[in-house]
């Protein structure tokens, strides 16, 4: 098979590069289209996957996620006629989707983001398969989605695939004696962050002065930090963040994909932005590792931070292993998708509603 994967965000260089891998070893064929935005290009150049970068992050707002949809699904269609896939896979989905519906290859769009109205709804119409973690929240087309028991972020960190190592992670900046603390801020520029707001400046300063009274702190941003809190920014290789989350006493951050990701791997993390997510509500209140704040505040970032420090290692350590025992292998999933749809995938408890 020849399968073309579209990718815009670095989350998603980590989603396919396990089933890109593994669908390479079965002998299928894969060509990625890329985006500049953030070090998802870096981390395509990191593992050695052929890509295409068609398109960049532009500036904040809806029209220049317009200006940037047409050209992209432009490019992505000319990439289409030319390699002809026999399926595209991709997060979000959007331009595999229009290009899909013209070209009548195959879609298959993964996603977990319930907020992202608009992107949906100029998706789901369109894309041959919509696939969500069962937890997912809204609207779906109505035959044409499946639902499996996981998350995005166990393709790349379930312990099949990932096993941290402190030492990497003390290289690329964890305290070797004292606790470590991530942040994460992010730059509000996604489709689905139109509208929404981060915190402030004063909130991130005051965050930072508590958090480095109990430990080391370290500030992963996809924007420039004030100049009194650059000296905090984390200095490590991108590829090599999850090795440092893994050792974390807490993650604090804006970014819904890097709470889960220290859940999935046993770390207690608060997500604190606006907007919820099916996943993250799950991810508190089954399996008690993410406290989610939508009130943009001290008092209940402190709240917050309460919690976090009342949990204990082995308390850490319970949590994680309960997760484990009710997830799917969610990398072979996405390759049982590529090879099977439109056939269900029964063996990996996946619903396909018909």
């Amino acid at each position: 098979m020849k399968i073309l994967i579209d990718i815009g965000h670095p989350a998603h260089v980590h989603f396919f590069k396990n089933p890109m891998r593994m669908l390479q070893q079965r002998g299928h064929e894969i060509l990625v289209a890329s985006r500049e935005k953030d070090v998802a290009v870096e981390l395509l150049d990191s593992i050695g996957v052929k890509h295409l970068t068609i398109s960049s992050m532009g500036n904040k707002g809806a029209l220049s996620l317009l200006g940037e949809l047409l050209s992209r699904d432009t490019k992505l269609y000319k990439i289409a006629k030319q390699f002809k896939p026999d399926i595209m896979m991709g997060i979000g989905g959007i331009f595999i989707a229009h290009v899909g519906k013209i070209t009548g290859i195959p879609s298959l769009v993964f996603y977990d983001t319930e907020n992202a109205t608009l992107q949906n709804t100029l998706t789901y119409p369109l894309a041959s398969c919509v696939i969500v973690p069962q937890c997912y929240q809204s609207w779906l087309p109505g035959n044409r989605h499946i639902r499996y028991q996981g998350y995005h972020e166990l393709a790349y960190l379930h312990p099949h695939y990932f096993q941290p190592d402190k030492n990497i992670a003390i290289k690329n900046g964890l305290s070797a004696q004292r606790d470590t603390f991530l942040i994460r801020t992010v730059s509000w520029q996604a489709n689905h962050d139109i509208g929404e707001n981060g915190w402030s400046a004063d909130l991130l300063k005051r965050l930072v002065s508590t958090l480095e009274k109990r430990g080391k702190v370290l500030i992963s941003s996809e924007t420039a930090l004030p100049e009194s809190l650059q000296h905090y920014a984390y200095q490590g290789k991108p590829g090599d963040i999850h090795h440092v989350m893994a050792f974390c006493r807490g993650f604090i951050g804006e970014s819904a994909t890097m709470a889960s990701e220290c859940a999935v791997l046993g770390v207690p993390a608060i997500y604190a932005a606006e907007t919820g997510r099916g996943y993250m509500d799950e991810q508190e209140k089954k399996y008690g590792l993410v406290k989610n704040i939508k009130e943009l505040n001290w008092k209940k970032i402190s709240h917050g931070l309460n919690w976090l420090l009342e949990i204990n290692e082995n308390q850490a350590d319970s949590l994680h292993k309960h997760l484990l025992e009710n997830i799917i292998d969610v990398s072979e999933f996405v390759v049982q998708c590529a090879e099977t749809f439109p056939e269900p995938l029964d063996a990996y408890q996946a619903t396909m509603v018909q």
